[in-house]
């Protein structure tokens, strides 16, 4: 199975950005979506963004605009990428990346990103 390791995350004020980063242990081709999750304290796991094989992306409408998942085959190991740009304190949350090939899952550790001034 696809290990997932994230990082990035961090302290940050409102309106600043943050950029995660989300390493696979190999590289992944085919069909496959990886996205970027997030679960505030006491809420449900929501889907941030997710991004395609074929590089179709999706976004939540409270990010759209400001996070960007962009990824990156030419390494070694797979990469996913969120630039999230104008922080607001309700993007405060665990984010975590998951790998989706057709029914298996693989979810990483999770990284904690917080805004607050």
């Amino acid at each position: 199975q696809v290990q997932l390791v994230e990082s990035g995350g961090g302290l940050v004020q409102p309106g600043g950005s943050l950029r995660l980063s989300c390493e696979a242990s190999s590289t992944i081709v085919g069909i496959y979506t990886m996205g970027w999750y997030r679960q505030a304290p006491g809420k449900q796991r929501e889907l941030v963004a997710a991004i395609t094989g074929g590089g179709s992306t999706d976004y939540a409408d409270s990010v759209n605009g400001r996070f960007t998942i962009s990824r990156d085959n030419a390494k070694t190991k797979s990469t996913v990428y969120l630039q999230m740009n104008k922080l607001k304190s309700e993007d405060t949350a665990v984010y975590y990346c998951k790998l989706q090939i057709e029914s298996d899952n693989s979810w990483g550790q999770g990284t904690q990103v917080t805004v607050t001034s």
